[in-house]
């Protein structure tokens, strides 16, 4: 016996003995439903339309990363901060993951410039909301949906200095751009005192070995100037208008 279930096929013993319609008119029926793979599928499907409807006007922007644990007196805040200002006078909208530390900075710079700041949160056990200098937030429930809002609405990566998260941020730039899925992507790290020993393990281990080559080494601006950094986003929106 065969049972066609939209597109799946099913037969012998993994026949169920209902249907779709059944099951979804009976209210009687278990709630576990919401939680399986095919109606997660739709979740996710309602997270890319909600980012894209909400991100697809944006213009330039460029992303701000860094770590949550950057508190109001360290330096970091402060160029964060000054980032955040510094790329809203430039007219780009500035997209951080809402969060706090030096996320904060970098919206509340952009906020109190009159720029645009987004805020692109997601949904984790120790972090709750998205800070108040968010005047456009998104909460998201998968990484990978918010990662691509990241990528695919912005034209640039400023890097402050950040824990896992922001090196996971990091490195997946720094493959879209290897791998030419993404190009003109200027990727910048902002704080020598702080990037300086990775870089310096890349090239003498990674780069030394042979894993890696001179031009992924090459696609990374150390400074910390940010005038420097916003004139290498605005040098990147010249050469290639959107």
């Amino acid at each position: 016996m065969t049972k066609f279930k939209g597109p799946i096929i099913q037969r012998r013993g993994q026949i169920d003995g209902t249907t779709t319609d059944q099951r979804l008119l009976d209210r009687r029926g278990p709630s576990d439903w919401v939680h399986a793979d095919p109606w997660r599928v739709l979740r996710i499907q309602a997270e890319f339309v909600e980012g894209f409807g909400a991100l697809a006007e944006l213009g330039h922007a460029v992303a701000v990363f860094g770590s949550a644990r950057t508190a109001a007196d360290d330096p970091a805040y402060a160029m964060a901060e000054q980032l955040g200002r510094g790329l809203a006078e430039a007219d780009f909208a500035v997209v951080t993951g809402g969060g706090p530390g030096a996320m904060e900075a970098a919206n509340k710079g952009a906020s109190q410039a009159g720029g645009t700041s987004i805020g692109l949160g997601i949904e984790l056990p120790f972090e709750a909301g998205l800070n108040d200098w968010v005047d456009i937030g998104i909460n998201f429930r998968y990484f990978f949906v918010r990662k691509t809002m990241f990528v695919k609405y912005t034209q640039g990566f400023a890097v402050l200095p950040g824990g896992l998260g922001t090196l996971d941020e990091l490195f997946e730039a720094m493959t879209l751009v290897q791998t030419k899925k993404v190009t003109s992507f200027p990727i910048v790290l902002l704080g020598v005192d702080y990037w300086t020993g990775l870089l310096d393990w890349l090239r003498a281990t990674a780069l030394a070995t042979g894993t890696i080559g001179p031009d992924d080494l090459d696609m990374l601006t150390l400074t910390d100037d940010v005038a420097e950094a916003v004139e290498l986003m605005v040098a990147a929106r010249a050469e290639h208008p959107k």
